[in-house]
């Protein structure tokens, strides 16, 4: 039965209504039925316009501060950019319903298997549609099959390099280990601990592991929780709801896996011995064992219970010889090691040791220290809220500034801004920066605005482009406070092409920052295929800033990546790349990154003041780059 067109989105059945009980389904899973819409669109060969539309609505409703489905359900659908008529009734019926029939009616004309294709890294709707109409694939196995035999590279625009690309694609999706990304595993930790930590007797419940070292994904959780007797907190935490499994369950300890999540680990911590644990159960590995080998130096073994003294001959010392030291703290373990306290972030045994012994451990960048941010966007592009909603949410963290950067003109399906709206959106920020200023004459602004008060100040984020050319002019560009430029389409570009239009970019002179620079998506896309060293040279020389991208889908750069960075004289900028108020948060994420590359706060641009950052910008626009 063929799909009924988004014009013709048929009347709901009588009676077709979700039961009382039945969950709504969340933004997430709307916009993943929407992006899928989209793709069967264009495998079926639908015009341009229609796919994109579904895409940008996926998009919109993903990042929609309130819950969709039940605000339609509530009669009070929320107004979201992209989201029109045709697509508005549907989503009516899926909040209505839970099933969306136009989508069941495309789905139905697709082998089932034929969507798992576009998780392969590279492959986009029309290659999918091209290997199933030409070769019949429709399956992962088929892929490879084909791969295998070389039978892709006879197919236009593919190649042996192709077929490389793929079966590398699929073994990935084989062997990937569905690992949480930070700010869902955050969502679990909170939802756990805000259960365990009124259990009576409970101390203080903390999240040890990787989670606590603030590693780009996670795999199984680990909570440690102080407290006299186990036997309360651990029967509260294997009833928790939506649990799969018991794992185990004994006197101080206990495992469950989440249903359709990972597994978590609840460990007892004696009180008042917490250093120990915290610093056993943080990890890493590697780190502890450095810990290990200097403690046993200095006649001692460490473990998460303390250090035991140790006989002449090695072994632990037992009966009335036996001695356990503890420690309240981490930092008071640490010193009795003879070293200074080392932050989680830095423990991967990558040199933090050795600056301990030699008193050169970084100052570590602070939340605190940033003043402000260089990327975010509104609803005049991709973001979900108005300018005026985003600076008065920049403004209330206490920042000094907030660098607004909707997409240029090229990215349609983000509705890029045309030079004619840059310079409407340029008198919106001006009027609400005179508001500002007259607030804070006045002794009516908010309290919580930073002493150099606030101001939204008007940047983009520069689209460059497939053939190396950037989206604005340098007349257009120079107007603007910062400009951010990045690069989104003609990913599969060579090496050499790739990097000189990175290079171009970094060289014009009204280019202040490369954005996500290597353009990655954690556990969707890898980096972008440059010539590294190249680019953090030419950054360095120019001053070019690097973003270390806070979106916990990103987190780019990469912590080795931004490390070496900097080794070399780049500075960089920690932002947000906030397309919602909420998203603000997603500087926490980009400072723990920053943390784990040893990034002092000297090193970021927007730990300075808006004076200075902005001298900054224009004197460096002055650079000769060529």
């Amino acid at each position: 039965m063929p799909a009924t067109d988004e014009s013709e989105s048929p009347a709901l059945p009588p009676g077709a209504e979700l039961p009382s009980n039945a969950e709504l389904p969340s933004n997430a899973e709307l916009a993943r039925i929407f992006h899928e819409i989209g793709d069967l669109l264009e495998i079926k060969g639908e015009l341009v316009f229609k796919t994109v539309a579904y895409h940008r609505a996926a998009d919109t409703i993903g990042r929609a501060p309130v819950g969709v489905a039940q605000a339609y359900l509530d009669g009070h659908p929320p107004d979201l950019p992209g989201v029109g008529r045709a697509i508005a009734d549907k989503v009516a019926e899926l909040a209505r319903t839970g099933r969306l029939r136009y989508h069941e009616h495309l789905v139905a004309e697709f082998p089932a298997t034929l969507l798992d294709l576009l998780g392969v890294p590279g492959l986009g709707p029309k290659t999918v549609r091209q290997l199933w109409t030409t070769l019949g694939i429709a399956d992962l196995e088929g892929l490879r099959a084909a791969a295998q035999s070389g039978r892709l590279r006879g197919l236009r625009g593919l190649s042996s390099r192709t077929e490389a690309a793929i079966l590398e694609g699929i073994e990935g999706i084989r062997s990937k280990d569905h690992r949480l990304l930070l700010h869902d595993a955050r969502a679990v930790v909170d939802r756990v601990i805000a259960v365990l930590a009124p259990v009576e007797g409970v101390a203080q419940v903390v999240a040890a592991g990787s989670y606590r070292r603030r590693r780009e994904t996670i795999g199984d959780l680990d909570l440690l929780v102080e407290i006299t007797d186990a036997g309360p907190v651990i029967e509260r935490f294997t009833t928790l709801p939506a649990i799969e499994a018991v794992i185990n369950q004994g006197p101080e300890k206990a495992a469950i896996r989440a249903t359709g999540g990972p597994q978590i680990d609840l460990m007892r911590m004696a009180p008042g011995a917490a250093g120990s644990y915290l610093v056993h159960f943080t990890g890493s590995k590697a780190h502890n064992v450095r810990l290990r080998e200097r403690a046993r130096d200095r006649g001692w073994s460490l473990s998460e219970k303390g250090f035991a003294r140790l006989a002449d001959g090695g072994s632990v010392l037992a009966g009335a010889d036996a001695e356990l030291r503890t420690f309240p703290t981490e930092a008071a373990l640490y010193a009795f090691l003879d070293l200074p306290f080392i932050a989680p972030e830095l423990r991967e045994d990558t040199g933090e040791i050795e600056a301990a012994l030699a008193g050169t451990l970084p100052t570590l960048l602070e939340l605190g220290d940033l003043r402000g941010d260089l990327h975010s966007h509104s609803d005049w592009s991709d973001g979900s809220q108005p300018i005026e909603v985003m600076a008065e949410a920049a403004r209330r963290r206490g920042h000094a500034y907030q660098v607004l950067t909707d997409h240029s003109m090229s990215l349609a399906i983000a509705r890029g801004l045309t030079p004619e709206r840059v310079a409407r959106q340029a008198r919106v920020i001006a009027g609400l920066n005179r508001r500002f200023a007259r607030e804070e004459d006045a002794g009516t602004a908010p309290a919580e605005t930073s002493p150099e008060g606030f101001r939204l100040l008007h940047g983009c984020e520069l689209e460059i482009r497939a053939d190396g050319r950037l989206d604005y002019d340098d007349t257009l560009l120079s107007r603007f406070d910062v400009v951010v430029a990045s690069l989104h389409v003609g990913r599969r570009q060579s090496r050499a092409e790739l990097t000189a239009r990175v290079l171009g970019a970094i060289r014009n002179p009204h280019v202040d920052v490369i954005g996500h620079p290597s353009g990655r998506k954690l556990g969707e896309r890898d980096d972008l295929d440059l010539d590294w060293d190249a680019v953090y040279a030419e950054a360095a020389r120019t001053g070019t800033l690097l973003e270390m991208n806070g979106s916990p889908h990103r987190l780019d750069l990469s912590v080795e990546r931004a490390r070496h960075a900097m080794s070399i004289g780049c500075f960089l900028a920690v932002d947000s790349d906030a397309h919602r108020t909420e998203e603000f948060d997603h500087l926490a994420w980009g400072v723990s990154q920053a943390r784990r590359a040893w990034v002092e706060p000297a090193t970021v641009m927007n730990t300075r003041s808006r004076a200075d950052l902005l001298d900054y910008v224009r004197r460096n626009d002055r650079v000769v780059r060529s």
